[in-house]
């Protein structure tokens, strides 16, 4: 067999998997997007139906109309964005300036911290859910999303941490130095210098943030004891009956639930594949 035909047939192959793959991801999204605009008569029945026959927004416009809980759908969505967006702005800000702190200083019990995170990282976040329970409600923020927000950063921030120290310590010290010789202090060395350099993974790591916050549910279920204070996916448990499953319902509001993640996903896109990758190489 030639090279080039050899070569030909590898490249097909791999496309062809490739595809394979990402029909194999995107199918459930799609199947999610069209359940959502079925009449009932075409979700509950036992054949294969790709496509919808009678396209309808009766699922859709019910959400928006009767709500859920007593509440409008618009006060979960908001509860969602309000806390995720939390989660990001204040998770980023202290994993950074964690990440610096490791990164550039030497002191005592710093290779003790960084097995510490590690090892909060390993922990399943149901295994915490008490004694966060117990700190929340001592510090008086039982009810409040800003409870859930603070919940959420603990959650998030040793992954962000060790993701940023990475990037940190990929930033040659000789450019700070060189600003500091310049007469630059160490805020604006930070700020001119570090921080551009580092940024590609303060998004990749804010992805991660976001996304985590975004579909938490035990920690938003436990401490949040009005249903006005519940977050997206607490709000679907209720199209969940003892008589029956709204899916049509379902399917609705988790189709406008990935609408946020897809936006903030599109804003951020561009450095999210330098994000990933950037950190691995030095220099």
């Amino acid at each position: 067999m030639k090279p080039t035909t050899r070569k030909r047939l590898g490249s097909i192959a791999l496309n062809g998997t490739a595809i394979v793959v990402f029909l194999f991801a995107v199918f459930p999204v799609y199947w999610m997007v069209a359940t959502a605009f079925k009449p009932n008569d075409e979700i509950f029945t036992t054949d294969f139906i790709l496509f919808p026959r009678q396209p309808t927004l009766e699922h859709v416009t019910q959400v928006f109309t009767d709500g859920v809980a007593g509440n409008s759908i618009w006060v979960y969505m908001g509860n969602s964005v309000f806390v995720a967006l939390g989660t990001v702005l204040i998770g980023s800000v202290v994993a950074l300036l964690a990440a610096t702190a490791v990164s550039r200083f030497r002191f005592k019990g710093r290779t003790p911290l960084m097995i510490v995170l590690l090892i909060m990282q390993m922990v399943p976040a149901e295994a915490l859910l008490i004694s966060l329970f117990l700190m929340i409600r001592g510090a008086g923020l039982y009810g409040q999303l800003l409870g859930l927000v603070v919940v959420n950063v603990a959650l998030t921030l040793p992954f962000g941490i060790w993701m940023l120290r990475t990037f940190v310590a990929a930033v040659p010290k000789e450019l700070e130095e060189a600003a500091w010789i310049d007469g630059a202090s160490r805020f604006r060395t930070f700020w001119k210098v570090l921080f551009p350099l580092v940024a590609p993974g303060l998004v990749a790591t804010s992805i991660f943030s976001f996304i985590t916050a975004w579909n938490e549910l035990i920690f938003a279920l436990t401490l949040m004891p009005e249903s006005s204070g519940y977050t997206m996916p607490v709000a679907l448990r209720f199209f969940f009956g003892q008589r029956g499953t709204d899916w049509g319902a379902i399917m609705a509001s988790s189709t406008l639930m990935t609408i946020p993640v897809v936006l903030f996903f599109l804003m951020v896109q561009r450095r999210m594949v330098s994000g990933l990758v950037a950190g691995a190489v030095k220099g």
